[in-house]
């Protein structure tokens, strides 16, 4: 990725980290309030929920910052994993919230507590999800311009926001208007089931980026595509494919005629960087040409991608072993 486009990115990914920042602190004296005059443990968790946004949120701002650092002789693959970094972050304080939330949820459904002033909790909720609205859209701009994970982390903890800010004005109008008692703590209980699940499924991507997690099938057989349309190639074994960051890393080995000089297949090598990079702008690509043939690596990497199976099975899917029927 060029200079220019990475200090854009980095540029773009700070703002809405600050962004995101400016929120959780409005909302959390806004919800501190509300708790104060309600009394609700779902206006509570709502309220350890944010605060745990604000914190979560100036753990990306540090994320992103370290991610956007140059290459340096100690990290040459860059520091995009600081992104991946900070999301386990926030999912260990999210998990946090969850756990502290649903005990306090069953402490008061057994202690048969009541809410107050249900007219404040519903306006803060309110004013709450409109922020977090406009939040979300900005997010999303950013994302679909980086791709940062930290970023989409965020973006991820603040939608459910929105279901719980819901929750939380659902449990004072049922507790209060319908005189449904527990009420207010069966919603803070499924408030903290909501943040569990969120805190797993963000958790997902970025354990696959700290593990180098090869891409999806999906990305990989379209990079096999693209270098298949190089006529000289005669087939590409041991790929092996990791992202950090918003950078993707690729290496492979491909056969060429043994015949060639090296001048010869070092152009043949630009050729495919150059359509790879037209189709994976930022990619950063390792080749390593072998004589046609030649086979050095364990079996997992010695297997011709190029190659199509005998029922036309993909190159990826007969690599990682699916049939067809499996499909």
């Amino acid at each position: 990725m060029d200079p220019t486009s990475t200090a854009l990115h980095s540029s773009l990914n700070r703002k809405a980290a600050i962004a995101s920042i400016a929120v959780a602190a409005l909302l959390l004296g806004m919800k501190a309030w509300a708790v104060i005059s309600t009394g609700s443990t779902a206006m509570l968790g709502s309220l350890a929920d944010t605060a745990l946004d604000l914190v979560a949120s100036m753990a990306t701002l540090l994320g992103v910052w370290v991610a956007s650092q140059p290459d340096d002789y100690n990290h040459r693959f860059g520091h995009g994993k600081a992104e991946a970094l900070s999301a386990m972050f926030q999912v260990v304080l999210i998990s946090i919230s969850a756990l502290g939330l649903a005990f306090r949820a069953v402490e008061q459904f057994l202690g048969g507590g009541r809410t107050a002033d249900a007219e404040s909790g519903v306006i803060v909720s309110a004013i709450a999800m409109a922020a977090t609205v406009a939040l979300l859209l900005y997010q999303r701009r950013v994302i679909r311009a980086t791709g940062s994970l930290a970023i989409s982390t965020d973006n991820v903890h603040y939608k459910s926001d929105l279901f719980l800010n819901l929750a939380v004005i659902g449990a004072l109008v049922l507790d209060q208007y319908a005189g449904i008692a527990g009420a207010d703590a069966v919603f803070a209980f499924g408030i903290a089931l909501w943040l569990g699940w969120g805190a797993w499924g963000a958790s997902q991507e970025a354990i696959e980026q700290l593990m180098d997690h090869e891409w999806p099938a999906e990305k990989r057989e379209k990079f096999l595509a693209v270098v298949a349309q190089h006529p000289e190639l005669k087939g590409l074994h041991d790929l092996r494919t990791r992202t950090s960051g918003n950078r993707d890393f690729v290496q492979f080995h491909v056969w060429v005629d043994g015949r060639m000089s090296v001048t010869e297949a070092h152009r043949v090598m630009d050729e495919i960087e150059d359509k790879l990079m037209a189709a994976f702008p930022g990619i950063e690509i390792l080749i390593h040409p072998d004589p046609e043939g030649l086979v050095d690596e364990a079996p997992i990497g010695a297997q011709d991608l190029l190659a199509t199976g005998p029922d036309g099975e993909s190159a990826v899917e007969m690599a990682q072993g699916r049939p067809r029927e499996a499909r």
